[in-house]
């Protein structure tokens, strides 16, 4: 098998060692990446320190172009990329295939955002002292950008933070997951066909434990974290100077009131709360349920869940696959088990083969069961009865997290109630929590992190204004 190259400074580049990425289903070989040397890190940061003057002063079209070209390449290779996100991640294709999908609409959103990312003018003379004066007020990137992406979008959560780089003029050094580096290996090959000068992307493959020397690098003034809250919290104490972004965890509530379409909501419900295996940040986890329509949903909720069809996440018929690791099916498995210790009710599942946990469904969960407060990122969730609305959005706020969160209402007046009371960066009115659009600003409050991502959003974090004013016009 060929070894794939890592991508230093926009050209292809080998180390002194190789690590091998296997499906967590069968434990077949996938790929071997090979893995920078110290020295060739230090090569890529300082060609991105280099080029940022450059970068910042690309003009539009060609970074227009840049990403418009990314599009392109990623919807005309796309089955080949789908199946190696299949085989790094482990996620059925089905989900695979909506990963490449939103990822060339990331690509594309960033090119035409880019085409219309241009600066304001305010007239000054407002007052007597400003007469002939007016302010031209631009954006400019805060430098190169750090960008470390986790294993369970291994495409869509890199092209998140490398489009909006590339749109706004900075340079971006991709540090993936150690588990699924090979998408983000091939999204450099792509980036590589374009016109972007050299030392405006690297994807450097490296160790988690290598990463903070990267974090702590003065040159790299940004970083933008997608993954688990004590690892992006560390990196935020580590470099308190530093513009740093994280997009963390959740434990994502669905909340089910009376006036619901129950068929509707429990459908959307057993898809979201597996699809991926759970693994995704808004995942259905906690389902909250007016006690009245209680009994009528969970028949439905359970009847769904058995209808799910778990095997080969290459098997079209396959709706849920592995988790990404056995290691992560086992921590998954044993915090369900203590759950049902603590006096939990199993309603499905609860069992484990190798990397893949059936599809769960809990009730009667105690408050302080990991399944309950934490981040699950599996295929579990938990069914919890309310009395009203004011209880269930009071259970939806006694989280730590703050992600998103969906309401299955008909009610116009409760859905704005739920905007304006629900402690979340998103309130999903008559769906699940799992829903994203990847130009909208996405990202969440309390303990799932700082700042917020989607196209235009991220192209605003990454950039600061800068005030030009003109004196002695005749306006």
């Amino acid at each position: 098998m060929d070894v794939r190259s890592f991508w230093l400074a926009g050209r292809p580049a080998t180390g002194d060692r190789e690590l091998t990425v296997t499906n967590s289903h069968d434990g077949r070989v996938v790929g071997t990446y090979s893995v920078p040397t110290d020295a060739q890190v230090e090569e890529a940061v300082a060609a991105a320190a280099a080029v940022q003057k450059e970068a910042a002063a690309l003009p539009v079209h060609v970074r227009a172009e840049a990403l418009a070209h990314v599009a392109k390449r990623l919807a005309e290779r796309h089955e080949e990329i789908a199946q190696l996100i299949t085989g790094e991640n482990g996620k059925p294709i089905f989900w695979a295939r909506g990963e490449v999908n939103r990822a060339i609409s990331t690509f594309r959103f960033a090119a035409e955002e880019t085409r219309r990312w241009s600066g304001g003018v305010q007239r000054l003379d407002t007052e007597p002292a400003a007469a002939g004066r007016l302010a031209y007020v631009s954006r400019q990137p805060k430098g190169p950008v750090l960008a470390i992406t986790p294993f369970n979008f291994p495409l869509n959560l890199v092209a998140h933070k490398v489009a909006p780089a590339i749109a706004v003029g900075a340079p971006v050094i991709v540090k993936p997951a150690p588990a699924t580096p090979l998408s983000s290996l091939v999204l450099g090959e792509i980036l590589a066909e374009t016109d972007l000068p050299a030392g405006m992307f690297s994807v450097l493959p490296v160790e988690n434990e290598r990463a903070s020397a990267l974090v702590q690098d003065p040159r790299l003034p940004v970083v933008s974290f997608t993954g688990s809250g004590p690892v992006g919290y560390a990196i935020m104490d580590q470099v308190p100077r530093k513009h740093v972004t994280l997009e963390l965890g959740g434990n994502a509530a669905a909340v089910v009131l009376a006036d619901a379409d129950l068929d509707w909501a429990a459908s959307r419900v057993t898809l979201f709360s597996n699809y991926q295996a759970g693994q995704s940040c808004i995942a259905v986890q906690r389902v909250i349920v007016e006690e009245s329509v209680r009994a009528a949903f969970e028949e439905k909720l359970v009847e769904a869940v058995a209808g799910l069809v778990t095997g080969d996440p290459l098997d079209e018929k396959t709706q849920v696959g592995p988790l990404v690791s056995v290691a992560a099916a086992e921590r998954v498995a044993a915090w369900v088990d203590e759950a049902v210790a603590s006096g939990a009710r199993v309603l499905a599942g609860g069992t484990r083969d190798g990397a893949t946990v059936a599809p769960t469904v809990l009730t009667d969960v105690p408050a302080d069961a990991k399944v309950s407060c934490e981040e699950v990122f599996g295929p579990v969730m938990i069914v919890k009865p309310v009395a009203s609305v004011d209880e269930a959005f009071a259970e939806v706020n006694s989280s730590k997290y703050g992600l998103q969160a969906g309401v299955f209402t008909r009610s116009l007046d409760v859905a704005f109630r739920a905007n304006r009371e629900l402690e979340v960066g998103g309130v999903i009115i008559g769906d699940v929590p799992s829903y994203r659009a990847d130009q909208m600003p996405y990202g969440g409050v309390k303990e799932s992190g700082v700042g917020r991502e989607g196209v235009h959003s991220a192209m605003e974090d990454l950039t600061y204004e800068k005030v030009m004013v003109l004196t002695g016009l005749s306006l």
